[in-house]
């Protein structure tokens, strides 16, 4: 039989296709497969005489609601209450957001308090962030007293004794101070003393904003390895640098306030309080109160 070609074979590929999708009928298939696009018009007339219908089109995959791709549930129909959204571990919450309060540092062991201070202390000696401080200082004043004190002092500055020394609080307001912490029934050896600054500011002026800023890891290290339970800051500089306000101190005072789990409390400056003596009853408020926090007996 000869082959059969052009368009001679399609009346042919028409009769066989019948026969096939007629058996495919009585053996219950409804639909078609995907043909390829050349065979298209034939299965179309077959299918009609076939009575089959022609392939339909697929139907669109469902859309995907919004969020979907970021991860985030879908929308909660009208009256219907929103999925509770997974808590995450504590620790991944410390680690994302940076105000969440961390787990406090293994406490350090007297001799490993000291050599890391000790680490900070040469910092202070050779530093020179203000140069018109370290031109013009005698000496840094890093801080003095018990490592593993309960209570910190906390100054604004070194005046010119403590330049001349290296110690902080050893002129007029230094001994007023000791003063203060006697009538606490405390020794100096029981505190800790330090100062914002670490150098004298010229003229004993107020420290300058630069300067805190450069100073401020200093001290707050310090704190941080002596970890007290209770600062005093003593006069406006101390409290509002700690505390990062702008709040007087007649308006912090009276009450205690938290840095980093540390009990604080604001009272005025000692040399305040040499140039206004009346203010001095305001201080002894101030200390009796922090003697209650301590658990200190008041003197009658």
């Amino acid at each position: 039989m000869p082959e059969q070609t052009g368009s001679d074979a399609f009346p042919r590929s028409r009769v066989i296709l019948r026969q096939k999708l007629e058996s495919l009928q009585r053996s219950g298939v409804q639909q078609l497969a995907k043909v390829p696009p050349s065979m298209t018009p034939i299965v179309q007339e077959v299918a009609v005489v076939a009575e089959l219908p022609p392939e339909r089109p697929r139907a669109p995959a469902p859309s995907r609601p919004a969020g979907a791709a970021s991860g985030r549930p879908p929308a909660a129909a009208a009256g219907e209450r929103p999925p509770l959204a997974a808590t995450p571990p504590a620790s991944s919450v410390a680690a994302s957001d940076p105000r969440a309060p961390s787990a406090p540092p293994t406490p350090l062991a007297p001799g490993q308090r000291s050599a890391a201070l000790d680490v900070i202390r040469r910092e202070v000696i050779v530093c020179r962030r203000c140069a018109e401080l370290a031109e013009k200082r005698t000496q840094t004043v890093f801080g003095a007293g018990n490592l593993q004190a309960r209570l910190c002092f906390l100054g604004e500055a070194p005046g010119a004794d403590e330049d001349r020394r290296g110690e902080p609080f050893v002129g007029p307001a230094g001994q007023l101070l000791d003063k203060i912490i006697a009538a606490c029934t405390l020794r100096r050896e029981d505190v800790y003393i330090l100062n914002v600054l670490k150098c004298r500011p010229p003229g004993n002026r107020t420290p300058l904003p630069d300067e805190v800023a450069n100073c401020r890891s200093f001290f707050e290290r310090q704190l941080e390895l002596i970890r007290p339970e209770f600062i005093c800051c003593l006069g406006a500089v101390a409290a509002q640098t700690l505390l990062r306000t702008v709040v007087p101190v007649g308006q912090l005072r009276g009450k205690f306030h938290d840095y980093r789990g540390s009990q604080v409390v604001v009272t005025y400056h000692p040399s305040y309080l040499l140039r206004t003596p009346a203010m001095k009853r305001h201080t002894w408020d101030d200390m009796k109160m922090l003697m209650q926090a301590m658990g200190i007996p008041i003197p009658p």
